[in-house]
């Protein structure tokens, strides 16, 4: 298989190859160099007008398919708007229970209950330990003693 597809592909780089010299021999001329500068700067006149027949022509094909793009791109967007176009339907508010929504999702057969509060645990209330007063003052106290030079000497002749 892979020799019939190297031989096929050499066959279609030799038509190529022929197709191009068909056309280069059809509408390009073999070159006539002779010694004179005029006859060279005549040549290349002929050309240059050649050249911008060829440019022309380009240029007209480039817009033509440029256009033609465009209008394609349109008609894509026409027929997506005509295949996408539909009424939204109005909806309705229904009111649902929890259990009533997991019914109609679930069917008939399961029975299940959102009964939140049957799963709570039972807590106790404990009465709270009052902090006492005199262990705030205490704190305070010490910070007021430390403040100041006199209770920074303080802190370093306690420390010594």
């Amino acid at each position: 298989m892979l020799s019939i597809a190297k031989g096929l592909l050499d066959a279609e780089a030799k038509a190529a190859e022929q197709e191009r010299k068909d056309y280069m021999a059809q509408n390009c001329p073999p070159l006539e160099v002779s010694g004179s500068l005029a006859d060279l700067q005549e040549l290349c006149k002929k050309l240059q007008a050649k050249i911008d027949v060829v440019d022309e022509e380009r240029y007209d094909l480039a817009a033509k398919v440029t256009k033609s793009d465009k209008e394609i791109d349109d008609l894509k967007i026409k027929v997506q708007d005509l295949k996408g176009k539909f009424k939204k339907p109005v909806l309705r508010k229904v009111r649902m229970s929890a259990d009533q929504m997991l019914q109609a999702l679930l069917g008939s057969k399961h029975k299940v209950s959102l009964d939140l509060r049957a799963n709570l645990k039972q807590v106790k209330k404990e009465a709270k330990e009052e902090v006492s007063v005199a262990d705030v003052g205490d704190w305070r106290k010490n910070i007021e003693d430390k403040a100041g030079m006199d209770g920074r000497k303080k802190m370093f002749e306690a420390e010594a």
